[in-house]
């Protein structure tokens, strides 16, 4: 690998997929823990919003967003004829938009970890925690969120292991140079029909991702 170009290329993988899986973490919580104490028919119903995104084609979904997020898309629209903006922002071929699209496509990989670990846990010990004097969000600190750690651990490698070999959100969404292992495989697979480089760099990245994996699922072993 010359000059660490793939060296490079893995480590903006690596930074999209954190990134991406981060903001999965910061949605995905809040709502799988306003899922997870709702009333059992209305949990039925917000679980089925949150899957029914997987009924739709998942190259379709990520085409819907070059319309939404384009210059004379639907937001770029909305936003001048309410007067907010005078020019169309640029939301569209760059990392705001990879980013966007790794969070609309894999945020259900968080949630539903995430809500079958809050639905389990015992609310007896949050009301005991109330009781003993614990400010609500002491109670979250010291009880809710360390009991929800293999529910995070799970979401996260649901989230950032596929992010980091994404190819169809950064080609439809990100820009004509972004740097993503997925498509360098792609490029060097069917463009340069290099297949010898090609299989080199998955099974690196094959390798690379075993260290992540295994820092995680040792985490939840000791969280077990």
């Amino acid at each position: 690998f010359e000059d660490g170009y793939y060296a490079i290329i893995y480590l903006a993988s690596l930074k999209m997929a954190a990134i991406g899986t981060l903001l999965c973490l910061l949605l995905g919580y809040p709502m799988a823990y306003f899922i997870a104490r709702q009333p059992p028919r209305r949990r039925q119903i917000l679980l089925l919003a949150v899957i029914l995104p997987f009924w739709i084609s998942f190259l379709l979904r990520v085409y819907a967003w070059i319309g939404l997020l384009s210059n004379k898309g639907v937001i770029n629209n909305f936003l001048i004829s309410v007067g907010l903006i005078d020019h169309p922002l640029t939301m569209l071929y760059n990392d705001f938009a990879v980013y966007l699209g790794i969070l609309y496509s894999y945020l259900p990989f968080m949630i539903l970890p995430l809500y079958a670990n809050l639905e389990r846990q015992n609310l007896d010990l949050m009301e005991a925690a109330a009781d003993l004097g614990a400010r609500r969000w002491q109670v979250f600190l010291d009880v809710t969120l360390p009991l929800s750690k293999p529910g995070i651990i799970g979401g996260c490698l649901l989230v950032f292991i596929p992010a980091v070999g994404e190819f169809t959100i950064p080609e439809l969404l990100g820009p004509s140079d972004s740097l993503m292992i997925g498509k360098v495989l792609w490029t060097e697979f069917f463009s340069n029909r290099d297949w010898p480089v090609a299989s080199a760099v998955a099974i690196a990245l094959l390798l690379l991702l075993l260290i992540p994996i295994a820092l995680l699922q040792r985490a939840q072993a000791a969280e077990a």
